[in-house]
């Protein structure tokens, strides 16, 4: 018996661990359209970005989360995207390797500085350094308050820590 393809599907995981790739990709092979929690926070803008004030974000969210399919992404597991690990069909926990995750960062922002990726932000050294900062905490703190908060949908899990792992899984 053929599994259903999830029609919403949450990918989480640290900065640099593959999160934005593999929405890109799934959301091309099950044309399902992506979003990036980033996104959701902030209003991007020339000039410098603006956080959304609180219940703005949460409405935004929540508008996201009553469409028929979506895929997400993001970093964050605060209680305010609780509702989206809820209504998932998949949650994809992307635990790539520290070193990996790292090497990544440091690719990524040469990558951005020479205008080869486009970035949602500008690309700067203080973001760079928080990048270390937040990938280590996201080890730290991130990791395990996911699996204390959210361990409740252990059943619609998936831990990844190498993407040749899901080609089974979306019969790639």
């Amino acid at each position: 018996m053929k599994k259903e393809t999830p029609k919403k599907i949450h990918i989480i995981g640290s900065v640099g661990s593959g999160k934005t790739t593999l929405a890109k990709k799934l959301s091309k092979q099950l044309q399902i359209p992506f979003y990036e929690l980033d996104n959701v926070v902030w209003i991007r803008h020339p000039n410098g970005d603006i956080r959304r004030k609180e219940k703005e974000r949460e409405d935004y969210f929540h508008d996201i989360l009553q469409r028929e399919s979506w895929i997400i992404e993001g970093v964050h597991n605060e209680d305010w995207v609780a509702d989206s690990f809820h209504n998932a069909d998949l949650i994809i926990f992307l635990d790539t390797k520290y070193s990996i995750r790292t090497y990544r960062i440091i690719k990524r922002f040469i990558k951005q500085t020479l205008r080869l990726e486009k970035a949602n932000y500008k690309p700067t050294l203080n973001i760079f350094f928080k990048m270390f900062k937040w990938n280590r905490y996201f080890e730290e703190v991130g990791k395990p308050a996911f699996y204390r908060n959210f361990s409740m949908y252990h059943d619609k899990i998936i831990v990844v820590t190498e993407m040749a792992n899901l080609k089974n899984y979306f019969n790639d």
